[in-house]
């Protein structure tokens, strides 16, 4: 199924299904904005590298928040967490203290038990210098024998549906 004749709107998608596999395109990410602290930083002035991964977990985080998922109570009424299996990043630039980034996510492709997003991280505005691009797959587990599960089919929907 696709919708592809619509253009510039928020809340624009386009959508192939391919067997157990969904492809989604966003047109608007969702955007969190996160300032670097000195606590960010590495000896040399710059955001140390492994600190972008905390900073895409939290627009990750947020974005599920929108969608109306907490986290807390997925784990505590379904058994359910989100596990971080796959990260790709690539670093273009560096932040240094003090500047305001705008760290982007945005759904790449979902499976019943998946989510891989595509994530960036902008200096200052969505589209401006861009710092870091990448992609994360979560898997959806049981919480006690970390087994991959489905995802709750309301949780589903909703990202298949566009509903950032």
């Amino acid at each position: 199924m696709s919708d592809e004749g619509h253009e510039g709107h928020e809340s624009d998608v386009r959508t192939t299904h391919v067997t157990s596999v969904t492809h989604v395109t966003l047109v608007t990410p969702f955007v969190w904005p996160v300032r670097v602290y000195w606590e960010d930083t590495d000896a040399g002035g710059i955001v140390y590298y492994a600190n972008y991964m905390k900073f895409m977990e939290r627009a990750r985080t947020e974005w599920l928040r929108a969608l109306g998922v907490d986290q807390v109570r997925l784990k505590e009424e379904h058994g359910l967490i989100f596990v971080v299996v796959d990260v790709e990043a690539h670093y273009r630039k560096p932040a240094r203290y003090g500047d305001q980034l705008q760290v982007t996510c945005k759904v790449h492709q979902t499976s019943r038990a998946s989510l891989t997003l595509d994530q960036e991280v902008f200096r200052d505005a969505v589209g401006s210098e861009l710092l870091l691009d990448g992609r994360v797959r979560a898997a959806c587990l049981d919480a006690q024998t970390y087994r991959p599960r489905p995802l709750p089919q309301e949780l589903w929907k909703q990202i298949n549906a566009g509903d950032r």
